[in-house]
């Protein structure tokens, strides 16, 4: 068994079948695609190779058999933030073959309160992902392999409450 001097790109590196995401938070926008965010707020059109470099990964991993997919909690109305990440991020990454599920807590409460944003490989190793107050990215922490099982838990308790992506943005995206 490997322990936590593992990294969240060595993860990436070595899963074999599937990659789990949970996104919890309103606004990553500190965390990466910064200049992209300021575009869409200014209303500019997407870049035609914005995350590019993402799609390809995914595709990769995509054409080795290996799945990608996420959930992100959240509700409406959606921050600006969300309009962005949704809008263009997801509907961009699933050209890639990642696959996308909302927990929309508008009208429920929510399944997961308390639980972090988390990476899940394999049912087995597990990354969790700290930010901060602004949605700037701090860090992340592998945990021991030992520890997947509760992530694993999570995982079915937020699937098992989402719905797919593209059904949700087609009743919701234009709000």
């Amino acid at each position: 068994m490997m322990g936590s001097s593992r990294s969240l790109s060595d993860l990436f590196d070595s899963f074999e079948r599937e990659a789990f995401r949970l996104e919890t938070l309103d606004d990553y926008s500190k965390s990466g695609s910064v200049e992209a965010y300021k575009a869409f707020l200014a209303g500019e059109g997407k870049p035609e190779d914005y995350n590019s470099d993402w799609v390809s990964e995914v595709h990769g991993y995509v054409n080795e058999g290996k799945r990608i997919y996420r959930v992100h909690v959240l509700s409406r109305p959606l921050t600006p933030y969300l309009r962005f990440e949704l809008g263009w991020g997801y509907r961009t990454n699933m050209l890639g073959g990642e696959e996308f599920f909302i927990l929309d807590i508008t009208e429920q409460p929510n399944p997961l309160q308390g639980v972090d944003d988390f990476w899940l490989f394999d049912e087995s190793a597990v990354g969790i992902l700290s930010y901060d107050s602004a949605g700037k990215f701090l860090g992340a922490e592998v945990l021991p392999d030992e520890r997947a099982a509760a992530f694993i838990a999570h995982r079915d308790k937020a699937l098992s409450c989402a719905q797919p992506f593209a059904e949700w943005w087609g009743k919701y995206g234009g709000e």
